[in-house]
């Protein structure tokens, strides 16, 4: 895809990081129990805090500490790879959007670099975790519905496809998804849908069967 300094989604070098998604660094360092903060809960609708106190019971329970990791770098770099597009995340739906599988532009390449966690209300994910399917925008703009959201404001997104990551519990953890500022043809749609489902696949596979690092 076109880099070029004229693209008009291309952020300048010098431009801070966009405010909606700070960057917040997460390091692997507690592999033991863990619980949502007091305040996530109670903060939460009824509904909202059942959701988030089971998916952290369930991640106790599969021992996946809710941290940036690098084999979730991993899978998110190849999902990205993959689709030609230059963000890609596995998100965990806790008290804020967790990337813990993160992959982007490098610092120096004037496009926006983005940090670990994200607002719950902002972007698409939100729409994935409700409707639990994937979700394929090829050009967001292509629907009202979706054209109005914090990410394109800040980040300039055009395209956008996730899927879910559902346990065989039926708990929905949370997404992966990938993000570019260029829209792409709805001929591929089908092509890029697959790979963020079976990118989907993998990562519970991955939760389910294999350690983390």
């Amino acid at each position: 895809m076109s880099q070029h300094p004229s693209d008009p989604y291309r952020t300048p070098q010098t431009a801070p990081p966009a405010r909606s998604l700070p960057r917040r660094d997460m390091r692997d360092t507690n592999r033991g129990p863990f619980t949502p903060p007091a305040t996530a809960l109670t903060s939460q609708r009824p509904q909202q805090s059942l959701e988030l106190a089971q998916r952290y019971e369930l991640l106790n329970r599969l021992g996946v500490p809710p941290v940036a990791n690098e084999d979730f770098d991993e899978l998110a770099r190849d999902m990205a790879t993959q689709a030609g597009f230059l963000y890609g995340f596995v998100n965990l739906f806790l008290e804020e959007q967790t990337f813990v599988g993160l992959h982007q532009p490098p610092a120096d390449s004037g496009f926006v670099i983005v940090g670990r966690t994200m607002s719950r209300d902002h972007g698409w994910c939100p729409e994935v975790m409700a409707r639990r399917k994937a979700l394929p925008l090829h050009d967001v703009h292509a629907s009202p519905r979706f054209s109005g959201n914090a990410v394109v404001d800040a980040v300039g997104i055009r395209s956008y496809f996730g899927a879910p990551l559902i346990h065989d519990s039926g708990t929905v953890l949370g997404t992966v998804c990938v993000i570019d500022p260029e829209k792409r043809p709805l001929a591929e749609a089908r092509r890029l849908r697959d790979i963020v489902i079976n990118a989907s696949a993998q990562v519970m596979d991955h939760i389910v069967r294999a350690p983390v690092r």
